[in-house]
């Protein structure tokens, strides 16, 4: 059979889902806990969410709730406490396939060095940091606690930064912050429109930038969850997310 090279274009570019590139995936950013932040509200709705997840063969999770002074100031007890509380909801349904350890998603805030200075962080897999900050302008501290992390001997994840608006025209400032050892965690729905045409424009930049180290659901409802099961991309853009993937689930499996 003869294709023709329009014919042949098509097909490379032929959508198909995102989450048929997730089997065996971890999820390494989050926010399922019960009860703990603007994410899953009671057990029934994490045990909900993760029933969801294990649709397309996602059972391995890490999650991470907000850690931010004044709206979500949580704790290693509070987190390990909710952890708790979900793992025996998972064991009440017999979800024995499931796998959920805990770290938290940390705001660059006026609290944060004195929580890393008390060690009252959560870490993943002890060594990485997951860290945020405001989507309109950068934190005062940013420069400082990125520093002191490192001297903590973490590394610092920076969580979404395609969402951080006031980076938009500032590629070179993404550039100084991967050359001073940031790692970047993209968010799965930033592939769509889900946040936004400017938030989904950054996020193909990053990635034709090949900046990005991680990816994460970033799911806090099912709502969330039920657009990103019907979210599709290209053949080309499939490739390139499934080394991102595969780079995820060997850092954090």
């Amino acid at each position: 059979m003869h294709l023709d090279l329009d014919s042949m274009f098509q097909i490379f570019n032929r959508k198909r889902y995102f989450i048929d590139l997730l089997g065996g995936f971890v999820d390494m950013h989050n926010h399922i806990l019960p009860g703990i932040d603007d994410g899953a509200k009671n057990v029934a709705e994490s045990i909900a969410l993760i029933k969801g997840f294990a649709d397309f063969g996602v059972t391995n999770f890490i999650a991470t709730p907000h850690i931010m002074h004044n709206y979500y100031p949580n704790t290693p007890d509070s987190i390990l406490k909710s952890l708790a509380e979900l793992q025996e909801g998972l064991d009440n349904e017999n979800l024995n396939d499931i796998k959920i350890s805990a770290a938290a998603e940390h705001m660059i805030d006026a609290n944060f060095e004195t929580l890393l200075a008390a060690g009252e962080t959560m870490p993943m897999n002890q060594k990485y940091l997951l860290i945020e900050m405001s989507y309109l302008q950068s934190s005062i501290n940013f420069g400082s606690s990125t520093k002191k992390i490192a001297e903590h001997r973490f590394f610092p994840i920076l969580a979404h930064p395609e969402r951080y608006v006031f980076l938009h025209t500032k590629l070179g400032k993404h550039k100084k912050y991967k050359k001073k050892g940031m790692l970047y965690q993209m968010n799965m729905l930033s592939l769509s429109e889900f946040y936004g045409k400017e938030v989904q424009k950054m996020t193909m930049r990053l990635l034709d930038e090949n900046m990005y180290d991680f990816i994460g659901s970033d799911v806090h409802n099912l709502r969330q969850l039920n657009y990103l099961k019907e979210m599709k991309i290209n053949r080309k853009r499939s490739d390139v997310l499934s080394i991102l993937i595969e780079k995820t689930i060997y850092n954090f499996l």
